[in-house]
């Protein structure tokens, strides 16, 4: 358990996963204020980064205090996927970067059907060229993130976490869902324990992780060198603390509701400081409300939270929680 990535030593291997429209530079500092040993940011589009898109460039922001963060880039050729990753760590945006993350993994219609993100699956030679020509334009580590396969009838994630290997990987983060399954079912413990077996570099098992009794599950059955938590960490970075606890046999205290506050308030504000109110109050509604589920008075607040249009609104909304339970 545990494993290292370039300089960084991660002791239990506690990883956020990247997530599109959630994993932000808020996101990432909370949890790993809680726990999180490493994070991936939101995938960036290598063909944006080459043309020079400067909204592009906003997505693999990354400053100091978020702990060591992987910069994950999402596109199908090799030649571009170099530049890009080379123009980010060399950018004032993305030069702390540890990695350079290849998005292989994505579901998503419009990415899928452009040839990209989980599509790549479709071909380990193109798997092994990209990842080659990123490596190779690079001198930090570069890593994948992959599925178990296409659909049921095509599980390759083994060849593919081996071409990504072959051509110069750092580590392998293994979702153990199909592209066909999107989030939906259960991630295979089986298929992730059968690319562990089969590398020579770390392997990260991710998919259905919520709790510390899932995420020592999966330690447990896929005998990966570290988890990924995606889901199970939004409006809960606490999770991490939670599995921390649970690896070093101390005790997890639940975060009181008063503290769930606290984080979710301060969430919203580094999002709001880095991305404006117009841009960061309609992002952050899906994870803030999070903070409140199962607390009496969350529907309420969260109908709240939807219709407010400022850091001021939506802060005095989770406040009312404190009231509600009082």
């Amino acid at each position: 358990m545990g494993f290292r990535l370039g300089k960084y030593e991660m002791k239990h291997g506690l990883c956020l996963a990247p997530m599109a429209g959630y994993t932000d530079r808020a996101m990432r500092l909370v949890c790993h204020e809680a726990g999180a040993e490493y994070s991936v940011t939101e995938m960036v589009s290598a063909k944006a980064v080459v043309y020079n898109d400067k909204k592009t460039f906003s997505l693999a922001k990354i400053l100091s205090d978020e702990g060591p963060v992987a910069i994950q880039i999402f596109g199908s050729e090799p030649e571009i996927m170099a530049e890009a990753a080379n123009t980010l760590i060399k950018s004032p945006e993305g030069s702390r970067a540890i990695a350079i993350d290849i998005n292989m993994g994505c579901p998503v219609h419009k990415i899928f059907s452009n040839g990209e993100g989980s599509a790549l699956m479709k071909n380990p030679d193109l798997i092994y060229r990209i990842t080659r020509a990123v490596s190779s334009a690079i001198d930090i580590p570069t890593t994948v993130k992959i599925r178990s396969g296409i659909n049921k009838n095509s599980i390759n994630a083994t060849e593919c976490a081996l071409a990504a290997e072959e051509g110069g990987a750092s580590l392998v983060c293994v979702h153990g869902r199909t592209r066909e399954q999107m989030y939906g079912g259960s991630a295979d413990r089986e298929i992730i324990k059968n690319v562990k077996s089969s590398l020579h570099i770390p392997a990260i098992a991710n998919g259905d992780i919520l709790s510390a009794e899932d995420a020592l599950a999966m330690l447990r059955d896929t005998n990966a060198d570290g988890i990924a938590v995606g889901r199970g960490a939004v409006g809960n970075p606490f999770i991490f603390s939670e599995i921390k606890a649970a690896l070093e046999g101390g005790e997890y205290v639940t975060p009181s509701l008063e503290e769930r506050v606290d984080t979710a308030i301060r969430q919203l504000r580094i999002a709001v400081e880095d991305k404006g109110e117009r841009v960061a109050i309609p992002e952050a509604r899906k994870q803030i409300a999070l903070y409140l589920r199962s607390f009496r008075g969350a529907a309420r607040i969260r109908g709240e939270i939807n219709r407010a249009t400022t850091y001021n609104e939506v802060a005095a909304a989770l406040k009312s929680a404190l009231d509600e339970e009082n």
